[in-house]
């Protein structure tokens, strides 16, 4: 289930609950929103709702396609009896998310269209130099040095570039499945200058978000940052949860909890310590969520505009690269006519 679905199913759901809409109604309405599969999974909890089991666990067995986070929310609400609060503020969730995402995207749409131009004004002149023949006949003189002409070079061209795209698809796959424990690397890349602090501030804005929905459900605290350590979606993250939990069995606070995990930044754990000073746990939480959240969306837009930087470097250095190859050809070209005068 996509991020902007969630947030619709959420929405509904949570406004419906609210209106004392039953349950079952509101999931048979769902099975006319969405893509066929999303239909599909509605219709399958419908069934298993009305056959007796509980929204949870009629989600579960939706073959994984219910986000984890929306799951276990869900079932924080069943347990509490606050099914409409707990969806509303879901949606509000899902919602940042989407803004954060839609304004990535944003920022980078233009220097990937400049890409794309650049690689297909390349593309046409290895195609041009396959079918045009030189004035004293023969092959058009190779000006890009890259060996490739026509038709096949053009091909062979862009699986060099495929390759190097999925080489980029793989090393984003391997870090989020934790391949060979490449999360572990996490700490050296906070370290990168600016970003390293923006990946960790998304992050905890998500661990922030989450922890503050949980402790609004009314889930115990070791739950409650159980769950915010998975909504994190890394393994770095969620491996230190059994920490977080012996310190709470010591009778330890929220902020000495984060701190027993040696992952979180001292900033962070100080700023949930006057939070938790300053009022209740979800209340208190709820505000350094919101205070992340605009960090967050400032550290996407560094992120964005360091990703820009990237990609117009990336596109500026590889034509200035081609144009000095034809320069360099020409300026050869012109060196050899003149050598005989």
């Amino acid at each position: 289930m996509g991020l902007a679905s969630a947030r619709d199913f959420c929405r509904r759901m949570g406004t419906g609950l609210r209106a004392g809409v039953d349950v079952l109604r509101l999931l048979d309405s769902e099975r006319k929103h969405g893509p066929p599969r999303q239909r599909s999974a509605a219709d399958s909890v419908r069934e298993a709702t009305l056959s007796g089991r509980t929204l949870t666990d009629a989600m579960k067995d939706t073959r994984e396609f219910f986000p984890p986070l929306l799951v276990s929310m869900t079932r924080v609400g069943e347990a509490t009896g606050r099914m409409e609060r707990t969806y509303l503020m879901l949606a509000e969730h899902y919602e940042n998310q989407v803004t954060l995402r839609r304004g990535f995207m944003r920022a980078i749409t233009w220097p990937m269209i400049q890409l794309v131009i650049g690689i297909g004004v390349i593309s046409l002149l290895i195609y041009l130099m396959g079918i045009l023949t030189a004035p004293t006949g023969g092959e058009m003189a190779d000006i890009l040095g890259l060996g490739l002409r026509g038709g096949s070079g053009v091909l062979i061209f862009w699986c060099y570039l495929a390759a190097i795209f999925g080489l980029i698809v793989a090393g984003y796959f391997a870090f989020r499945l934790n391949f060979a424990g490449v999360q572990n690397l996490i700490p050296l890349i906070y370290k990168i200058p600016g970003v390293g602090y923006a990946l960790q501030t998304i992050t905890l804005s998500r661990f922030a978000w989450t922890l503050s929905l949980a402790l609004d459900a009314g889930l115990n605290p070791i739950e409650s940052i159980r769950l915010a350590l998975d909504a994190t979606d890394s393994e770095y993250y969620r491996s230190s949860a059994r920490d977080a939990e012996s310190d709470i069995r010591e009778g330890g606070t929220l902020a000495s909890a984060l701190n027993a995990t040696s992952i979180f930044p001292e900033e962070f754990i100080t700023s949930v310590e006057v939070a938790e000073l300053s009022g209740t746990d979800s209340e208190s939480i709820d505000h350094l969520a919101r205070e992340y959240d605009q960090r967050a969306s400032a550290a996407m837009k560094t992120l964005a505009g360091i990703a820009t930087g990237v990609i117009w470097l990336s596109v500026a250095g590889f034509l200035i690269t081609m144009i000095l190859r034809i320069f360099l050809f020409i300026s050869g070209a012109y060196s050899e006519a003149f050598e005989g005068l």
